[in-house]
């Protein structure tokens, strides 16, 4: 009787049949449809997030997104190498953190219904573009513009357009007799070491132009400041007199390294430390030559590239003594410091970064001032890193600070309105840069303000 029972309570073939249909058109969906609700969740979570630490405003060059094509493949969040920048909220695709994004352009080229554009500026922020020609010459003949400043920050694409901003130069210099040559006038003078005066470089170079090249910093420009072992390259790059440069993910001291190689084959002599003070042209046609004001005099040349980003030069404090050989603005090997009393100044991604590194090397002590009661604008990874580091007490904050003096071997602050004096043996200042729209508007530089533009 029992074994009976036991037979008629086993479920049959039939039943096997019906649960698994039942979990085919039910199950499967359900899971799927949970999981994307759970992600869609998190992402407008992550979007809220930026919105309320000031994070939700991209830098430069970024994404937009038309919600009626996109069709939420999620392949363009797959695509982009940095880290929670796009994702997917009820089926669609969204810029969720866009501070965080440096204009790959990947995500647009993964796209397989062409629903991403690259646009410059938002419609709350605009961002001033040079104008420049198919050819990347400016609104002033026989000077060009290529790389960040441009508007183009991503470093393939910036290499790419200083390359084709000299083979366009070259062009125009063709038809020039060599008898009007001058032994003091060059063809071409090079403003920014970057990626984009790196590419018109050794494109100068394989032309055989008689060419000049300046930095006001050093060779490598923008790439200095980004953080260590950062992830710079995502795709294969053309370098002229070199090739192409593969495989295609190198990170920024590999990048650094390659550069220095390729253009000491190639014989290129960066004058870092040279700001361009001034360029004015004896003629405004083609035939006339510019001259451009360093700190080491005069010089002369024919066509000018203008490659040096929009960093422009480091904001200074303005306090006494920040003319001191201790004072720094950049810090590109915290290895190199040790055993010392540190003082960082600011709040933003640079500064904090660069507090913790420091903090990790031997025998330092590190303090950080910053004007605001907390740290606003920074990622989410240097957020979590600065408060271990402060947990950890390997720094100490200094909120609702100012310097006020720098001396040789400490530094007056106030601290809501009570004076504070650390002793001291290096600061580094990180309060943002000046834009060289001053230098360029001098020079007669036209701009455009784009509002989400292409």
């Amino acid at each position: 009787m029992i074994l009976d029972t036991l037979h008629l309570t086993l479920p049959g073939p039939e039943f096997l049949i019906y649960a698994f249909v039942a979990l085919l058109t039910v199950g499967f969906p359900a899971y799927y449809i949970l999981r994307d609700r759970r992600k869609s969740a998190a992402a407008t979570a992550m979007m809220a997030k930026a919105a309320l630490r000031g994070l939700d405003e991209p830098a430069s060059l970024h994404p937009t997104i038309d919600p009626d094509s996109c069709i939420g493949t999620g392949a363009c969040v797959k695509a982009c190498p940095e880290e929670r920048v796009i994702g997917l909220i009820e089926g669609k695709a969204a810029l969720i953190n866009p501070s965080r994004c440096i204009g790959h352009g990947l995500c647009a080229a993964a796209c397989p219904v062409s629903a991403i554009s690259l646009v410059f500026g938002t419609a709350k922020r605009g961002v001033d573009i040079p104008h420049v020609s198919g050819t990347f010459e400016s609104n002033i003949p026989g000077i060009y513009i290529a790389g960040e400043l441009g508007g183009m920050g991503l470093i393939r694409n910036a290499v790419t357009q200083g390359r084709q901003a000299v083979e366009n130069i070259v062009r125009s210099l063709g038809g020039k007799d060599d008898d009007d040559n001058d032994d003091d006038v060059y063809d071409l003078a090079i403003v920014g070491a970057g990626p984009a005066g790196i590419g018109g470089a050794l494109a100068a170079r394989k032309a055989g132009l008689k060419f000049i090249i300046f930095d006001q910093d050093d060779f490598g420009g923008t790439i200095l400041t980004y953080p260590r072992r950062k992830l710079v390259l995502t795709a294969p790059i053309e370098l002229p007199l070199h090739g192409k440069v593969s495989p295609g993910e190198i990170s920024k001291e590999a990048l650094l390294e390659l550069l220095l190689k390729v253009c000491s084959n190639a014989g290129l002599a960066v004058r870092s430390g040279e700001k361009i003070e001034s360029i004015t042209s004896s003629s405004s046609s083609l035939d006339g030559i510019f001259n451009l004001t360093a700190r080491s005099g005069e010089h002369r040349a024919r066509r000018v590239l203008l490659a040096t980003g929009r960093r422009g030069s480091p904001r200074k404090l303005g306090v006494p003594g920040e003319g001191s050989g201790k004072v720094a603005y950049r810090l590109t090997d915290p290895e190199k410091f040790h055993h010392l009393r540190i003082l960082v100044v600011g709040g933003g991604d640079s500064a904090v970064e660069s507090a913790v590194s420091l903090s990790e090397q031997p025998g330092n002590t590190v303090h950080i001032s910053y004007r605001q009661e907390e740290f606003y604008r920074i990622k989410e990874g240097n957020r979590e890193r600065i408060k271990r580091a402060l947990r950890e007490n390997r720094v100490v904050p200094l909120f609702l600070s100012e310097v006020k003096q720098i001396e040789a071997d400490t530094v007056q602050l106030e601290q809501q309105g009570k004076p504070v004096i650390l002793p001291n043996d290096q600061v580094f200042v990180f309060a943002g840069g000046e834009l060289p729209a001053e230098f360029l508007q001098r020079i007669g530089i036209q701009f455009t303000r784009k509002f989400g533009q292409k």
